[in-house]
């Protein structure tokens, strides 16, 4: 599927019922669950991929089921998007956009460690198109230049206070008909993102995950 073929199939996608306001009450993993040892990239030239998981405090791989649907929204093919994985952690998001043809992917992670384990599959894979850096998410997107990015990840620490900051900065860094997709434990209602510039295109709920896809408003 064509990049402007995908983009009119996810803004086709309409919201259901009002949405929950976010709380700062955020759990940064299910109670009593331990991250798996690994996962698998689900699609593209790598799919199959193992990519391993630290057991680490806040570590939370995108679940397979939720970067499906993702995809899915989103057209699968990303041959030439410009991406942004702001806080990439295992690099679950970012490896998965670069599997499906995007043309240039900058990982930022704040861990050491993660980020070794970042550059190493990166050499790995050969991936030539994925960028890894050391930093802060946020300041990382501030950084983009305007409208210049296709598709921003965001997946932080649900524990952490950086969802108003980390979308204003995405909001602005993509382009007009880009995509956010935001990762996080409570649904952002209409108002609270219209506040930082974005609507809300798709949605949905997997355990304790709260999966959204956003535009820029008109």
């Amino acid at each position: 599927m064509s990049k402007s073929s995908s983009r009119a199939s996810a803004a086709a996608g309409k919201t259901g019922a009002a949405a929950k306001k976010p709380t700062n009450k955020l759990a940064t993993k299910r109670p009593g669950v331990t991250p798996p040892g690994e996962i698998r990239i689900i699609g593209g030239q790598w799919k199959r991929t193992k990519l391993p998981v630290a057991n680490r405090p806040g570590l939370r791989p995108t679940p397979d089921r939720v970067r499906e649907t993702l995809f899915n929204w989103l057209g699968q093919d990303l041959t030439g998007w410009r991406c942004v994985d702001a806080f990439a952690g295992t690099g679950a998001l970012g490896f998965e956009a670069a599997s499906r043809g995007a043309a240039e992917v900058l990982m930022v992670e704040q861990e050491g460690a993660l980020v070794t384990q970042l550059q190493t599959l990166q050499t790995k894979l050969e991936a030539s198109s994925v960028q890894v850096r050391r930093g802060d998410g946020v300041a990382a997107l501030r950084q983009l230049a305007p409208a210049s990015i296709d598709l921003a990840l965001l997946d932080p620490p649900f524990d952490a206070p950086l969802y108003e900051n980390a979308l204003r900065a995405a909001a602005a860094a993509i382009k007009p008909d880009g995509f956010v997709y935001l990762e996080a434990s409570a649904q952002w209602t209409d108002e609270a993102l219209a506040a930082v510039g974005l609507v809300l295109r798709r949605h949905m709920k997997a355990g304790v995950v709260q999966a959204h896809l956003l535009q820029r408003v008109a």
